[in-house]
Formats: structure tokens, sequence, C-alpha cells
């Protein structure tokens, strides 16, 4: 499920700020040596792309079949312990101080009674 609102924009937006190519819907990937090929569902039929990597790419509800998690494993999931490993260690930069500072926070105001 999409973040913006299944209006098919991060896959695109992130692809431009980053200067990468994209391949958005795609409902088959295979990885060759320095590229992807991407098979994509068009109007007109099939549509495949090869991209070199690094590249964006967005799935459609194709791609996979998705797995769903019984109790159990939820169960066992939630007895494992947590690694935290800080953004400094694996070299990704900006993971010292905060970039944004939380100036305010409030309840919105009380919603007043219907009126006839």
């Amino acid at each position: 499920q999409a973040i913006d609102d299944d209006c098919n924009q991060t896959g695109q937006l992130l692809a431009a700020m980053l200067d990468w190519p994209q391949g958005t819907f795609a409902s088959r990937v295979q990885l060759e040596e320095g590229a992807v090929r991407v098979e994509r569902e068009v109007d007109g039929g099939l549509e495949t792309l090869r991209l070199r990597l690094p590249a964006v790419l967005t799935a459609d509800l194709r791609l996979n079949e998705p797995r769903y998690a019984t109790l159990p494993n939820i169960m066992k999931a939630k007895k494992k312990p947590l690694e935290v490993i800080p953004a400094a260690d694996l070299g990704v930069p900006g993971g010292g101080s905060p970039r944004l500072r939380v100036l305010q926070v409030q309840e919105p105001p009380a919603r007043a009674g219907g009126e006839r």
C-alpha cells in the first residue's frame, strides 16, 4: 500500500531526486549483470524495460504472492530480540543530530454540537 495515497508519486519523485532510472508497476523483476529487467502491464499488453542499476522500482500487486503470518509465528516474533544499530555505524549520513525539532504539540479544538 502506498504512503502517497496511491497516487504513484513516491517512487517517481525519489527517482527524480536521485537521478536514477525508474520502473513503475513492476509485475516481474529479473536481476542481470549491472541491470534489472522489469516487466510491467500497460494498456496494450506487457512492456519490458531494462534499467541499469541502481534504479528505483515500484511494485504492482501481481509481483508477489503475500504471505500471511499465523498466530504462533506472531507470538514467536514478539519474543525475538530486536537489534538496534546506530545509523552512523552503517555509514548513513545525517545519523547525528535530528533534522527536525518539535516546537509544540496540542489537542485539536473540541467539536461543537450540531444545530438544527
